[in-house]
């Protein structure tokens, strides 16, 4: 006898798979055809001596990747990059949880070309710093003081992300105070993957160690919005020097302008507040001790404090 209901799953899971195949390849398309009339557009430029670069905006999560997105994007406004990214990655699959492997990573990685805008929460694996640190990538690193990290992760968990592996679980816990704990302290004995905030940052430390890789502080966007954006140029005008680009009027306060217009934190669907220092409001002192026990050090190395007497 026909098993009807598993032969229409079976066929509606078909259905689905070409579909999202489709999908991929439209926007594969699109996205092809954009870069083509970048290129054309901008055709009168010189290209740099190594060629066009990748422009890969690397984040700690809940550290301003979608404002670095934006800013990176600014870039198409006056020279032949993508008008879009052209995928985000992340070490850990949404909304699964599942952590992504060492081969993954490089897979895609190997997926970006000249004249790309990427973004990734990206873990610093030596093969994938060796790819990254070559003359192919202009790569960037933000991230933020990890006390207001865990602060937004309870907000992003607990409200804004339904489909997060653990956003039930916060949800069932009593009260803020209960979820800022386990963002702090992880969960060691879940089935996924959850460290604490240290041991969260631990696979990006190596970032911060590689000379070609722009390390930004949130906090300085928000404080020293020109100087943290001069600083951006300053990285990308090391690898595509501004003489190609002022012999067809593109000035470095052009620059300037296309990424400070490019900015809408409207746009950003995971933005809530965008404020700094937070963490004062929300952190009790046993948060204070717990956070210090945890990754007390983790502030030091980042030079958010100078010693655990906070």
């Amino acid at each position: 006898m026909i098993n009807l209901k598993g032969l229409l799953r079976s066929v509606g899971s078909k259905v689905k798979w070409r579909v999202s195949e489709v999908k991929k390849l439209l926007r594969r398309f699109v996205y092809q055809t954009e870069k083509a009339v970048q290129q054309l557009r901008f055709s009168a430029l010189q290209e740099p001596e190594n060629g066009w670069p990748i422009l890969l905006g690397m984040s700690f999560p809940k550290s301003g990747t979608h404002l670095l997105d934006q800013i990176l994007l600014g870039f198409s406004r006056v020279t032949p990059f993508s008008t879009r990214l052209h995928s985000f990655f992340a070490g850990y699959e949404n909304p699964s949880g599942r952590k992504r492997s060492l081969e993954e990573t490089l897979s895609w990685v190997g997926t970006l070309g000249a004249r790309d805008v990427a973004s990734a929460h990206l873990f610093a694996w030596p093969e994938v710093v060796e790819r990254v640190v070559s003359s192919d990538f202009i790569p960037y690193f933000i991230f933020r003081d990890p006390r207001d990290v865990v602060v937004s992760h309870v907000y992003y968990v607990t409200d804004m992300e339904q489909h997060h592996v653990h956003h039930q679980y916060y949800r069932s816990l009593p009260d803020f105070e209960a979820r800022l704990r386990i963002s702090i302290l992880g969960l060691p004995d879940a089935e996924v993957e959850f460290p604490d905030i240290g041991g969260r940052f631990k696979p990006y430390m190596a970032w911060l160690e590689q000379a070609s890789v722009m390390p930004l502080h949130f906090e300085d966007f928000i404080h020293s919005r020109i100087a943290f954006l001069n600083s951006i140029v300053d990285r990308f005008l090391a690898r595509v020097p501004l003489r190609l680009l002022t012999s067809r009027g593109i000035t470095r306060a052009v620059i300037l302008a296309a990424l400070e217009n490019s900015i809408n934190p409207g746009k950003s669907p995971t933005f809530r507040a965008g404020r700094t220092g937070e963490w004062r409001r929300h952190f009790t002192d046993e948060h204070k001790r717990i956070f210090k026990e945890t990754a007390g050090d983790l502030l030091i190395r980042l030079e958010y404090e100078q010693d655990n007497d906070w």
